[in-house]
């Protein structure tokens, strides 16, 4: 008898698990399939994602469904179209032996039309996205006023992803005493919420403790200054050339000029967010599948319900503002009893997080260093050697080899293999040969402080509740006074104000360009700040209304003279600026872009091979 039979599994079900390839049940899958095999009753499973959950519900909703009935009897919400198209594909496999069974996806993004006939031939069990269920049941297209069983996967997720009214909807149309089975990496309050208003007493299982990370996940932490950030990642990306990765940003904007750079830097990048279109999402996780991919650069609401296997790093460009948000990004990898690593890339003043996080996860992170150049070098000499060993012989070459050796008659064997090397070894060293060290010491004020003797820190009254990040004032600064990308450092954003450095050459300047513009229908003031530091609360400032110019004075502005709007046009005195926009229309790709050359780095690797789709 085999393990999943002990577990009480018919032998139709036991024959396509042995189809797949399955020999032991995951933790979660033998605490949970029996339990809900042997009698009705709710649930609250806690567990990690990639742990093997689809399962531990769909054998069971299977085997309990009356396959000869057309009603719909089990319901099954997901947060992403992605996930709900893997788990309608993944319940038809383990019921590939049920004759007559009628699984359906619902989703977003594809006709309601079709998917409405599909439910209408009869459909045992709907798996639907949050969204598109609550618009087909407003329409009457189904009804689940008959089911008996009902699953909330990721529930964390999508309630983070504010389908909290949806879901509460969806659940009112469905009857009092069926059985509900709630999944989830974490329990926030919002999840608990769900289960005392929906659920009976529910029986609960954790597998590990709550909210912390897969055992299999090993975690690192890189201190450097923010303006060092993207540097800090390529050299990460350079020391671990068989990298397979998901790169997380805070925000969409962040998302996109990320991966821009990467691109043109030569390596295999795209990005995953919400301005994409269906068409260009499906294309990107395609090529991501296939690993023509080798960084997705991501926002954590467009990667829900992302599963991809083997993704051996998970980097955190940017640390989320929720705690348990770290905890699905450090699942993404260390899948299936594989071990993986998540990066984190923290200035000083996020160093705190780090301890947070731990706390949360229960493990403790690695601190490590930025490696410097030349050990790059020596990683990428070696990777390619171990390449060029591991390498099977093409015979077709055989043809073509006695005018090789002609053409290399002259070179001794050492000759040739420094000739070889060299090829990948000098770009490298050319790259890195006068690399910065990157690393700041922890518990060190270091080069982090915020007012330096030759910088300016300034104000101004436009942030977070403008729609302003830390790179688009980065960015507004830079196109209004031309200064390098490096110039404009210590962008910090608060809610409704912002600072910023510059050197102090640059100070009137800075002044000048940003006196009179309009942010987003808000006139922005501009002043020298009197904060040096961090401590005692970055963004106070003592004396003077923040309402007023610098001498005390309210100071009128003509609209007609500057703007600046998100995502459009800079527009100075009758001449226009284009910039991207980080809407559908944003290319990744920059043709013809050229970024400031002030440091070797700013320049990218340039030789590493591009694979299209």
């Amino acid at each position: 008898m085999s393990k999943f039979q002990q577990l009480g599994l018919e032998d139709i079900f036991v024959r396509a698990i042995a189809d797949m390839g399955f020999e032991t049940p995951t933790e979660v899958q033998e605490k949970t399939i029996p339990i809900l095999l042997e009698k009705e009753t709710d649930l609250v499973s806690l567990a990690q994602t990639g742990t093997g959950k689809t399962a531990a519900f769909g054998f069971p909703m299977l085997q309990k469904i009356n396959v000869e009935s057309r009603t719909t009897q089990g319901l099954i919400l997901s947060p992403t179209r992605e996930l709900c198209m893997q788990i309608a594909t993944e319940m038809r496999n383990y019921g590939k032996y049920v004759n007559g069974l009628n699984v359906v996806a619902i989703y977003g993004g594809a006709s309601i039309t079709d998917q409405a006939k599909q439910i209408k031939k009869g459909a045992q069990i709907i798996v639907a996205t949050p969204g598109r269920m609550k618009d087909m049941i407003g329409r009457g297209m189904i009804d689940i006023s008959r089911i008996e069983y009902c699953v909330l996967d990721e529930a964390d997720e999508m309630l983070n992803m504010g389908f909290y009214e949806d879901i509460t909807d969806i659940l009112s149309h469905s009857p009092e005493d069926k059985s509900t089975w709630l999944f989830s990496a974490t329990m926030p309050k919002e999840v608990s919420a769900i289960a005392k208003k929906f659920m009976n007493d529910p029986v609960e299982i954790t597998i590990g403790t709550r909210n912390t990370g897969t055992k299999n996940v090993s975690h690192e932490y890189y201190l450097v200054n923010a303006r060092d950030r993207y540097q800090a990642l390529k050299r990460l990306v350079d020391t671990n050339p068989d990298i397979f990765s998901l790169v997380f940003c805070r925000t969409k904007r962040d998302t996109q000029k990320v991966a821009e750079l990467l691109i043109e830097d030569g390596y295999n990048a795209a990005a995953l967010h919400g301005d994409l279109s269906q068409n260009q999402r499906d294309m990107v996780m395609k090529s991501f599948r296939s690993r023509q991919i080798q960084m997705l650069v991501a926002t954590d609401v467009a990667a829900r319900g992302i599963d991809v296997e083997d993704i051996t790093h998970v980097i955190n460009y940017q640390l989320p503002d929720e705690l348990e948000v770290y905890t699905h990004r450090s699942g993404r990898t260390g899948r299936a009893g594989k071990t993986g690593i998540s990066m984190v890339i923290v200035s000083k003043s996020e160093e705190r997080k780090i301890r947070a996080i731990e706390k949360s996860i229960q493990k403790k992170f690695t601190k490590k260093d930025i490696p410097g150049g030349m050990e790059i070098c020596e990683i990428q000499l070696f990777h390619l050697a171990n390449k060029v060993k591991n390498t099977d012989v093409n015979h077709e070459i055989d043809m073509y080899l006695p005018r090789i050796n002609e053409v290399l008659q002259d070179f001794t064997k050492e000759e040739l293999i420094k000739k070889v090397f060299s090829v990948e070894f000098t770009r490298f060293y050319n790259y890195y040969r006068k690399a910065k060290d990157l690393n700041i010491a922890a518990g060190s004020g270091g080069s982090d402080k915020i007012y330096t003797e030759n910088s300016v820190r300034y104000f101004v009254n436009i942030g977070r509740k403008d729609d302003l990040e830390w790179m688009d004032l980065k960015d507004l600064v830079r196109e209004l006074t031309d200064l390098g990308k490096d110039d404009v450092f210590h962008v910090d954003t608060m809610d409704t104000f912002s600072f910023f450095n510059t050197d102090e050459k640059y100070m009137e300047k800075v002044l000048a360009a940003l006196k009179g513009i309009e942010f987003n229908g808000r006139m922005v003031d501009i002043e020298i700040s009197k904060d040096r530091g961090r401590k005692g609360g970055r963004g106070s400032r003592k004396g003077g209304d923040r309402g007023r110019g610098r001498n005390g004075r309210d100071r009128k502005f003509n609209k007609g003279n500057r703007k600046f709007d998100k995502g459009g046009d800079f527009k100075f005195s009758g001449k226009n600026r284009r910039r991207s926009s980080g809407t559908n229309e944003r290319k990744v790709a920059i043709v013809g872009r050229r970024r400031s050359s002030g440091s070797n780095e700013s320049k990218g690797t340039g030789g590493r091979r591009r694979r299209r789709s």
